[in-house]
């Protein structure tokens, strides 16, 4: 499982002109869902998110998670954030999960996120939605929680 998290001020999402998703300070996360993925990433995934330190402290290090401050998150599916790119000029779609798995896993971990944190929204699996945001920084990581339980960044 993927995130690709971006530090924002701002972000939305909509489907036919209609807001279904909107944030102010906060995580805006592209998922990107993988064949070989389960509940478990999932939930390491929000573990990451909800504690990962991209937040400046009166210093402006990054030591502050969107916990610590409060900030919104805002969940958007995305399978061609797991495709594969490595030859030619049109990229392969095989590595991601199948729609239903893929959307089974990804209302899993909006719904866990819910759970454990106030502010948590989130784009709908399946549909053409448009993004819109203000990164702030900016600062971008590409998280992936592998099925063995191991985290790269």
């Amino acid at each position: 499982m993927v995130g690709l998290l971006q530090r924002v001020t701002s972000a939305q999402v909509t489907i036919d002109g209609k807001t279904v998703g909107e944030i102010g300070r906060g995580l805006l996360v592209l998922v990107g869902i993988e064949r070989a993925d389960n509940e478990v990433q999932a939930s390491r995934l929000v573990d990451r998110l909800l504690g990962f330190r991209v937040f400046p402290d009166e210093a402006g290090k990054m030591n502050r998670s969107v916990q610590d401050i409060d900030g919104g998150i805002l969940l958007v599916p995305n399978f061609t954030l797991v495709a594969d790119t490595a030859k030619g000029t049109r990229a392969s779609f095989t590595p991601a999960a199948p729609p239903d798995v893929g959307q089974r896993l990804f209302d899993n971990l909006v719904a866990r996120a819910q759970e454990r944190h106030r502010a948590v929204h989130s784009g709908i699996f399946g549909a053409n939605m448009q993004v819109m945001l203000v990164n702030d920084g900016p600062v971008t990581f590409w998280l992936r929680v592998c099925p063995d339980h191991s985290v790269r960044t």
